[in-house]
């Protein structure tokens, strides 16, 4: 079900409803850009430690934004029954807040490819607002410091202001007038500038239009006190924060969040709707773990499923998806996933890179994981339809491990600290008759046989990082006689420029004493 921000916020009571009642949501986010090109050098690399990755990944979070956040809620009643949306979302533009993001123009074309609706996006986007845009909002209305940020509101607004003046100098009291084409936050914002500018007025919504009186000034001091006034800094903060409000729900509702390669998705989450990310990747990982303290990668899962269940290595969601299915599809003890009937889309087709679709193929596939890994690893008959809270039981080593991509460990621990980084042996490669190589010509070089991460050690010597030992045994045969680069494994002893420096500086040290003692002399000795 697609949600905009004309839905949105008469269906968020039921929507929280559904938070309370699931026994996990499942999640999925686009963008409008993945990885920032700027600085230069900040692409990821094997080279990375998991605080080096997210340093760089944070400079790509504060670039771009959300374009679509898909969330599918899996309530358990002997069968899982799945209620899937697909949230447009926008960054609030009411008041002094206005969001700069970037477009990427790969991430835009890519997700042209698969239909996605930019219009939908850009014109019915539920906004939202992380705790620090709210209280610079917050003290704005607390100030009565208004001031209309969005160029096309500001439009509206004068449009709405000069109907307004023109008509109030004849109109009697209690007469009202309606101003219409108005939506979201224009709402708001031409009911608080009116009030602000104009001290006989008072305004109304009714509906997508807002009523406007002329009153007298103690009227409008009894307006100002009224429970039912829609203009209450509470109720526009509700109406500002959006899709906010239902992040916060939930924060409070703590349960299960399950994605795929889910590091990116968790910190969007961070910093768009709760706080700025962090400078430190320790207190990052604290913030999300308070927040979602039950965190499950499907992608951490499924690499352990294939090593132990002999599967086929395949890593695309959908794949992963159709080769869970495959497996014993007679099995009567599998538990019956069901979409509901309003949410019912995607049992007749296929919609990937959809935000919905993908959330609910990553919750299916922790499902059919976890009923394999309870098949497969308990001495007991697995009984019909099992409970969640058996499969989180045979899932437990896997729980807040979200997958890190090419890195030096295979996953991030957001319940405690990393595992220590694992990679094959560094190579290093020196380079002879071939000058001005950089290492975009090295990495070009061995593309074609296995894929490098390579840095530059100096002039003449580059260092390969791969995640597979076989590419390094592949390489050390095939190089073996190469004309122009000889390779070998890396020893920091030997080849760290630090080490080389301080050998030589204690080499000449070394020398300069035996010289000294040498032409000095021995001392004497006197009696």
């Amino acid at each position: 079900m697609e949600v905009g921000a004309a839905d949105f916020q008469r269906g968020l009571p039921r929507l929280r409803g559904r938070v309370r009642r699931a026994a996990f949501l499942a999640l999925d986010m686009e963008f409008t850009g993945l990885h920032s090109t700027f600085p230069q050098n900040d692409q990821p690399s094997l080279f990375d430690s998991p605080a080096e990755r997210y340093l760089k990944a944070r400079q790509s979070v504060q670039r771009f934004t959300v374009t679509q956040l898909g969330k599918c809620y899996f309530s358990f009643h002997c069968r899982y029954v799945v209620h899937s949306y697909n949230f447009f979302l926008f960054p609030s533009t009411l008041g002094v807040t206005d969001v700069e993001f970037t477009l990427s123009a790969s991430s835009i074309q890519f997700l042209s490819h698969y239909g996605f609706d930019y219009n939908k996006f850009l014109k019915d986007g539920i906004p939202y607002m992380n705790e620090v845009q709210e209280k610079i909002l917050s003290q704005h209305l607390l100030e009565g410091s208004w001031k209309v940020s969005s160029a096309l509101d500001r439009d509206v607004l004068k449009k709405a202001i000069d109907e307004v003046t023109c008509w109030i100098g004849a109109a009697e009291e209690e007469e009202t007038m309606i101003l219409q084409d108005l939506s979201g936050s224009q709402m708001i914002e031409v009911q608080l500038v009116l009030r602000q500018a104009l001290q006989n007025v008072w305004t109304q919504p009714l509906g997508d239009k807002v009523m406007v009186k002329k009153v007298s000034p103690q009227h409008r001091q009894l307006l100002e006190n009224s429970p039912d006034d829609h203009c209450q800094k509470e109720l526009i903060l509700l109406s500002a924060r959006g899709f906010t409000n239902l992040f916060q729900t939930l924060v409070k509702a703590k349960k299960p969040l399950v994605g795929h390669n889910m590091l990116m998705d968790l910190m969007h989450l961070h910093d768009k709707f709760y706080k700025p990310l962090p400078e430190s990747y320790e207190e990052f990982k604290r913030n999300i773990h308070n927040l979602f303290p039950v965190l499950i990668d499907t992608k951490t899962v499924t690499k352990s499923i294939w090593k132990k269940c002999q599967f086929p290595p395949v890593s695309n969601l959908l794949d992963v998806y159709a080769a869970l299915c495959s497996k014993d599809p007679k099995d009567p003890t599998c538990p019956v996933i069901a979409l509901a009937s309003d949410c019912s889309k995607y049992a007749e087709k296929k919609s990937p890179h959809e935000a919905g679709y993908d959330a609910f193929l990553c919750g299916s596939v922790l499902l059919k994981s976890a009923h394999l890994l309870l098949c497969r690893f308990t001495d007991d008959a697995v009984e019909a339809d099992p409970s969640f809270s058996q499969y989180l039981t045979v899932l437990a080593e896997y729980l807040n491990k979200v997958n890190f991509i090419r890195g030096g460990v295979s996953s991030i621990n957001f319940s405690g600290e990393d595992a220590p980084c694992r990679h094959p042996p560094l190579l290093v490669v020196h380079v002879q008759g071939w000058p001005g190589l950089n290492e975009r010509q090295i990495y070009q070089e061995f593309k074609a046989l296995c894929r490098f991460d390579v840095r530059r050690l100096s002039k003449n010597q580059f260092i390969l990082l791969s995640n597979k030992f076989k590419h390094v045994r592949l390489v050390l045969r095939d190089y073996k006689h190469h004309p122009h680069l000889r390779i070998s494994v890396y020893r920091h002893w030997r080849h760290s420029p630090r080490v080389n420096c301080l050998l030589q500086v204690s080499s000449i040290v070394a020398l300069w004493s035996l010289l000294a003692f040498v032409l000095g002399g021995a001392p004497c000795c006197s009696f």
